[in-house]
């Protein structure tokens, strides 16, 4: 990857409060479009909360009245070699693509729970980034464009991948094929997000999500997720298996022991990750 430093900081924020970490595409003038160096400090980011060990919830989310609103192609085209994966600014085709640490491979591997924060339209790049969180939350303003085939590509980022799995292959395939905008409310009558929220109360509603997910077992839930994520291509005795363990060490942990210890005295629990 390039270096991260290529990109003005303020364009990819990061902080850390309550063990969530808040990633936020800054860059509300163009609608939070994406260059290539944001890619590469996109994915730093991530790894860097996932590594993490006081966070136990990422959320992603936007500055400004777009979410993003994909790629900026006016950056793109002098884009350095590399940063779409090995696709060059020239229109020329690499020898080798390596997608391994652009930001939907990342996403898609990461350990810690993921929630976009959908404050408001999601198109292109910027829909299959949203997809590939575990969770989205949508504001009531928020807008969900697939509108891939009417651009002449594809969802090029997990999209293809991602859709029909969340929805079904027939739903996925007039969803794609048509290319029509999703308001919030169709977008989770179709179950691609899971709260749509007043805009007055999005980010309180957000905040308490992960916040809810940040207060449980991190070790926990971090190992539910590889689970869920590994049944994707196991069988059911596979996955039983699998499961199983990956339950003998949480068994050894002071979280298990204080989780039972909570339950029997009926109070909260506090977990460590240890």
């Amino acid at each position: 990857m390039s270096n991260p430093a290529e990109v003005t900081p303020e364009e990819v924020l990061y902080e850390v409060g309550d063990h969530i970490a808040t990633i936020t595409l800054n860059a509300p003038g163009r609608m939070n479009t994406i260059s290539g160096a944001m890619l590469d400090q996109l994915s730093e980011r991530l790894l860097q909360a996932d590594r993490d060990a006081d966070v136990r919830c990422i959320v992603l989310t936007g500055a400004g009245k777009a979410f993003c609103a994909g790629l900026d192609m006016a950056a793109q085209m002098g884009a350095a070699k590399g940063s779409l994966g090995g696709l060059d600014s020239g229109g020329g085709i690499p020898g080798e693509i390596d997608l391994r640490f652009t930001p939907p491979t990342v996403l898609h591997n990461l350990d810690t729970p993921t929630i976009c924060a959908l404050n408001g339209g999601a198109a292109g790049y910027g829909l299959d980034i949203a997809l590939g969180c575990d969770i989205r939350v949508a504001a009531q303003s928020a807008k969900l464009n697939p509108g891939f085939a009417k651009r002449g590509i594809v969802p090029e980022s997990g999209g293809t991948w991602l859709l029909p799995r969340m929805v079904g292959y027939a739903k996925a395939a007039e969803i794609a094929f048509t290319g029509r905008l999703l308001k919030a409310d169709e977008a989770h009558e179709l179950g691609l997000v899971n709260h749509v929220v007043a805009d007055e109360h999005f980010h309180e509603a957000v905040r308490e999500l992960a916040g809810e997910i940040a207060a449980n077992a991190p070790l926990a839930v971090r190992a539910i997720k590889r689970m869920m994520r590994a049944a994707e291509t196991e069988t059911f005795d596979q996955n039983v298996h699998h499961v199983f363990l990956q339950l003998l060490p949480l068994l050894r942990t002071d979280d298990f022991r204080e989780g039972v210890a909570a339950y029997m005295e009926k109070r909260s629990p506090k977990f460590t990750g240890r």
